[in-house]
C-alpha cells in the first residue's frame, strides 16, 4: 500500500514508521527542512518539501497511485484545505485530522468522510482499557508532552465543562459517574462527584494541580 502523510506531527511519524516497518511505501510532505533532514536519518521512507496543501506540490506525488492521503498537521485549517485539494486531485482515500469539533461538521459539510477528532480516539482508546481490553498500548497513543490529569469534581464544578474554562490545550475527554463512564463535550454538565479525565499538555499540570488535587 503506498501512503502520504502532510506534516511531521507525532502521529504522523509514529504511524509512518510503523507502516514503514509493515513494508508499506510511505511518503511524508513537510514544509521545514530542518525536520525532514532529522528524520530522514531514522525513517525508511520518501520525504518531499513542500506545503501539502497546495495542488502542485501534491501532484508531486502521483495521486492516482496513492491508496491513502493523510492531512495530519497541527493545523486544522490546513488539514481541511490539503484534504479537500487532495480529494480533487484524485487520492483514492483522504484522512482529515481536526481537533475543533466546530471544523468536524465543517468537514461533513464538505463530504469529507475520513476524519479523525485526536482527543476522541484517545478516549475511546482508554474506555477499552477500563472495559479490560488487552488490545490498546497507550505508549502508542501518548508521546511527547501528551499527560492525563484526573479530578473530582467539586460543589462549585458542577457546571457544563466548557465553563470550567481549561487552558486551551486541555480537554475532558470523559468522565466516571456512579461507576458508569461517559464521553465529554463542552455542554455535558458535571455533578459533584464525578471523576473528570483531562488530556493535557504536560505545561499546564501544575496549574490544575493548584485548582484540583489529583488524584492518587
Amino acid at each position: 500500500m503506498r501512503t502520504v502523510f502532510i506534516g511531521t506531527g507525532e502521529i504522523s511519524v509514529e504511524t509512518a514508521k510503523a507502516l514503514v516497518t509493515k513494508g508499506h511505501e510511505v511518503i511524508i510532505i513537510e514544509t521545514d527542512k530542518a525536520k525532514i533532514d532529522n528524520l530522514g536519518e531514522e525513517m525508511d521512507c520518501s520525504f518531499l518539501h513542500g506545503d501539502g496543501s497546495r495542488p502542485d506540490v501534491l501532484r508531486e506525488v502521483n495521486p492516482e497511485h496513492t491508496d491513502i492521503l493523510f492531512c495530519l498537521t497541527d493545523s486544522d485549517q490546513a488539514n481541511v484545505i490539503a484534504s479537500l485539494v487532495g480529494r480533487s486531485l484524485g487520492f483514492k482515500r483522504v484522512v482529515t485530522s481536526v481537533r475543533d469539533e466546530q471544523f468536524e461538521n465543517i468537514c461533513h459539510e464538505l463530504g469529507l468522510k475520513d476524519i479523525i477528532v485526536p482527543y476522541r480516539t484517545i478516549s475511546r482508546s482508554l474506555v477499552d482499557l477500563v472495559s479490560g481490553s488487552n488490545n490498546v498500548d497507550l505508549s502508542m497513543v501518548l508521546k511527547g508532552d501528551v499527560r492525563f490529569f484526573v479530578f473530582i469534581a467539586r460543589a462549585e464544578d458542577a457546571v457544563t465543562i466548557g465553563e470550567l474554562n481549561l487552558p486551551a490545550t486541555a480537554r475532558v475527554v470523559l468522565y466516571y459517574r456512579q461507576g458508569e463512564f461517559a464521553h465529554a463535550d463542552a455542554e455535558t454538565v458535571l455533578q459533584e462527584g464525578d471523576e473528570v479525565l483531562i488530556l493535557t499538555h504536560s505545561k499546564h499540570l501544575s496549574e490544575l494541580e493548584k485548582r484540583w488535587q489529583p488524584r492518587h
